[in-house]
């Protein structure tokens, strides 16, 4: 991975040598490093230096200027709505990928002619952050070890990561692509079914929220590591969060394995064992099924249970009685509610999972 001090070394080069306020960031405007400052400052340098990333709505104004495709320096006007100074955003491209922006405030000094000359300088951005995205693939293929259940391949693994750690999967899709070099450094990833992350605990809920958003599919996060040799459980709870995720709207669409409660163990349980719960509720329609558990998942609350559902109380209780016959259970005993209610979580699960 690149060299955070180089690539400070580059923009403090680069903003003296043009004399412009400079900043670096990566391809999910995250900024990387920053330049002393030349002359005025806007809110959008000030709040990307606080807060160390740039806001949606700034993004969405940078970006309609064609600033990823472009393959050379894009000047881009003042808005004063944003709040914004004119600026060059600078595309650091290696090999006709883009991996980042070098942006620099322009009073009306940065001409054509001086800008060439921080050209090679540009260049050497663009070429660490390519080298640092080929690095991350490389540990990619070292993360599937270190997550293996095998302690055989796990002490095969070649890569050394700081704790602690959390663990993050992720449904990917086959209309969308998520561009995983982007992520905050730290990040490990690996394409595949689920995608597999591994990220600095602290930034664990940030990154399961960037993948599942590029996704557009569900996410589950498994529960701090303090010891990196220890994330292939945190693997295997964040594999069973999304599940539970991609079953109940509930949970959806970003489950964190320390809040699933009783559906931890749900999650754990094989199919011949979902099969023996569900078979609790078999006789039950899909009307009765959805009306028992919403009954269940309320408490037993009536009045709530009827709201929810959209109809009268006394319908309620003639589905609870048609239920009750029809299991054979008693809803007013606590062990045979919580058969039904394990039966109808084990029912969906089993039914969305195959048999």
């Amino acid at each position: 991975m690149h060299n955070a001090a180089d690539l400070q070394e580059i923009v403090d080069e680069i903003a003296a040598r043009l004399g412009a306020s400079a900043t670096l960031e990566d391809r999910s405007f995250r900024l990387l490093a920053y330049g002393a400052q030349h002359g005025d400052i806007d809110t959008v340098r000030q709040e990307s230096i606080l807060r160390r990333r740039a806001t949606g709505e700034v993004r969405d104004y940078f970006e309609r200027y064609g600033i990823a495709r472009a393959d050379g320096p894009v000047r881009i006007p003042a808005d004063a709505e944003l709040k914004v100074l004119a600026r060059v955003c600078w595309p650091l491209r290696h090999a006709d990928v883009t991996y980042g922006y070098l942006w620099l405030l322009d009073s009306g000094e940065l001409t054509g002619e001086r800008l060439r000359a921080a050209a090679p300088l540009v260049a050497r951005a663009a070429a660490a952050l390519a080298q640092e995205a080929r690095s991350r693939q490389d540990l990619g293929h070292g993360l599937r070890a270190l997550l293996s259940a095998d302690p055989e391949e796990r002490a095969d693994a070649s890569i050394d990561v700081p704790g602690p750690v959390a663990a993050i999967a992720v449904r990917e899709s086959p209309e969308r692509v998520a561009a995983l070099w982007t992520l905050p450094r730290g990040v490990l990833a690996r394409a595949g079914s689920p995608v597999a992350l591994l990220a600095p605990a602290h930034l664990a809920a940030e990154v399961a929220q960037t993948v599942q958003s590029a996704y557009g599919t569900a996410a589950g996060i498994g529960a701090t590591r303090a010891d990196p040799a220890d994330a292939w459980l945190s693997w295997r709870e964040a594999r069973q969060a999304l599940r539970i995720a991609e079953h109940f709207p509930r949970h959806a669409p970003i489950a964190r394995w320390e809040d699933l409660g009783v559906h931890r163990l749900l999650a754990r349980l094989s199919q011949a064992d979902l099969r023996e719960l569900a078979a609790e509720i078999a006789a039950l329609d899909v009307e009765l099924a959805q009306t028992v558990e919403v009954y269940l998942d309320r408490g037993g609350h009536v009045q709530k249970t009827a709201a929810e559902l959209g109809i009268h109380r006394q319908t309620l209780y003639y589905r609870l009685g048609k239920a009750e016959r029809l299991t054979h259970r008693d809803l007013s005993d606590g062990d045979d509610r919580l058969a039904v209610h394990l039966g109808l979580k084990a029912a969906r699960l089993r039914t969305q999972d195959g048999p």
